[in-house]
């Protein structure tokens, strides 16, 4: 005769609380590539070839999340993004 055993498992979930936003960077005719790269740097504390990289997504696919994190965190980075005269939002 076979015996079923029953396990029970006690799982822990982590949610990460407001973490899900992101700042989205739009393209547009007015910003130099190097404008964008130095401000990413500055504002966003990417490295030098993230910068790039994002510029590079922007002026090919018209947008590119740079930054993710809380809103509090965010919306200085945007603000700051924006005051520089580049085209993002918080989404």
């Amino acid at each position: 005769m076979a015996t079923i055993e029953k396990i029970q498992v006690e799982t822990d979930v982590l949610e990460s609380v407001g973490i899900n936003n992101e700042i989205v960077l739009f393209n547009d005719d007015v910003n130099t590539f190097d404008h964008v790269i130095d401000t990413l740097i500055r504002v966003c504390n990417h490295d030098e070839l993230q910068a790039e990289q994002c510029a590079l997504l922007v002026h090919y696919k018209g947008k590119c999340v740079v930054k993710t994190g809380t809103f509090d965190e965010l919306k200085p980075q945007c603000s700051s993004l924006l005051e520089a005269g580049l085209s993002a939002e918080i989404i």
